[in-house]
This record gives structure tokens, sequence and C-alpha cells, in this order.
């Protein structure tokens, strides 16, 4: 399927590694320009290279730096027209799951909807205007299961991404009729660095289940959130919704909310 991307500007954050880098794979395949945003490069996303490829070192905890891949882009190539606010989950040095309300302080909760909420929000305030002046344009918001099905575990995270959802749906009522789609997806647990690096997910809960990290991911993490697939997601699988989103295919789709989950979300 031709996906109608070919020529267009994209801005992708969360871009070095796991769902950012399969978007920023997939986006590149279709004949997209990428500005990607991370804190740092990885060999896997040098190894995409190319012209189409601008790599902007930031940490979006920074209140200036969305904005400036935003201004990075119009300024290499002309304008935007696809936003992938994909940076998310646990905050620089965090360590998530946490397993009480009673675990993250104060400073936990800023710090949380600052990477998950207010970095989009800024990504999105820069970005509509250079959308606006080419009549259009896309963006999609990574959310998680999580926002709507509320626990006790990863309190924090859960509520910033409930926000983002509904910033979603506002964004979208605004701005549908001046041509800019804004959708989220909402994955459940992925197979990304949150679970795979040391000291992530899998080794949280291979200490307090007396496994190992290999068996949370492939067995307890499965069965303890009732994937329906059995098995994690696939950082690719959610790519694949994201550019189909993106897509002028997907024009009359707005302020809608996928679930690229296994199975997570049980509810109606």
């Amino acid at each position: 399927m031709d996906l109608q991307l070919s020529g267009r500007v994209a801005v992708v954050t969360g871009a070095s590694k796991g769902i950012g880098l399969a978007v920023t794979r997939t986006l590149l395949d279709e004949g997209v320009r990428v500005v990607a945003a991370s804190r740092k490069s990885t060999p896997e996303l040098e190894a995409l290279g190319g012209d189409a490829l601008i790599h902007v070192p930031v940490d979006l905890m920074n209140p200036e730096a969305p904005g400036q891949v935003v201004s990075r882009a119009v300024e290499e190539w002309g304008g935007l027209d696809i936003l992938v606010n994909n940076a998310g989950g646990p905050p620089p040095g965090v360590a998530l799951p946490r397993m009480s309300f009673l675990g993250p302080a104060d400073d936990d909760w800023r710090v949380m909807f600052e990477f998950n909420l207010f970095s989009v929000v800024r990504a999105v305030r820069a970005a509509i205007p250079p959308m606006l002046r080419r009549s259009g344009g896309s963006i999609v918001n990574v959310s998680s299961g999580s926002a709507r099905l509320p626990a006790p575990m990863n309190v924090d995270y859960n509520a910033a991404k409930a926000a983002l959802n509904n910033l979603t749906k506002a964004l979208s009522e605004e701005f549908a009729p001046q041509g800019v789609r804004v959708n989220a997806v909402s994955p459940g647990p992925v197979r990304t660095a949150w679970w795979t690096e040391e000291g992530g997910a899998a080794d949280i809960i291979a200490a307090q289940a007396g496994t190992d990290r290999d068996n949370v991911m492939d067995s307890v993490a499965p069965e303890m959130m009732k994937l329906s697939t059995g098995r994690l997601v696939e950082p690719q699988e959610v790519a694949d919704v994201i550019a189909l989103l993106v897509s002028p295919r997907s024009a009359s789709t707005t302020g809608a909310d996928f679930a690229v989950d296994a199975g997570f979300l049980k509810e109606i």
C-alpha cells in the first residue's frame, strides 16, 4: 500500500530506540524526511543514515527543546507535516514499575508530567503554526493502555497519559477543521528498553517474582497483564499503526485512540 507520504517532513521524538526508532525507520522507508529527536543517538539510528534523516540531540525535559526540534525541521526542509510525540515512559533516571500510590513524592509527579505531558504540549504548540501554513498536518501522541485502566501501579504515569488522551481529543476538536488531525496510539507492554535495559521493568518484576528477566518478558508479564496474544508487543507493530495514521489514507481519522496492546485493555 502506498501511504502517499513521500516528500513530507516529520519530527519524531524519542527516536533513538524502541517505538521511536521503528517509526523513524518506517517513515524513511516511505520517503519522509525525518528530524529524529533524542537525548543521544544510537548505532541503530545512525545506521539509518542518509540525507533524509537529521538527529537533534535534546533533552525534552528542557522547556525549550521541543520548539528547537520543530524549528530545525522548518529551517532544513521548509515546513512540517507530521509530528509523532513518542518520547515518554519513565523520565531519565527513573525506574518503573512503582507498586503503590504512596511511592512517588511531589517531585516524582512533577517530572512524570513534565516528560509525558508537558513536553508534548510544547511540541504541539511549536508544530501547529507551521502545519497550518501548509494547510494541514498530522499529529500522533503515543499514550498507553494504562491511561484507561486505573490501577495503583505507576499511578503517576497513568494519570499523565490519561491527561494526554484528553489533550489529544481537545486538539483534534480545535484544529481538525483547519486540516490538522490529532490522534493517539495506546500501546500495551512493548519490548523496548523500558523492559529490557538493566534495572528496567523486567528486572524489577523478576526480583519480586524470584525469576529472571527473560522469563518475565516471555511468560510472567504476559500472564500478569492478561495479554490475549500471550506476548509483549513488538515496536514495529506500533510503528505500522502510526505510519497509517499520519498518512493521507487516514484523512477522516481524528480524535481517535488506537490500542496496539496485545489485548491488554479488556474494557469497551
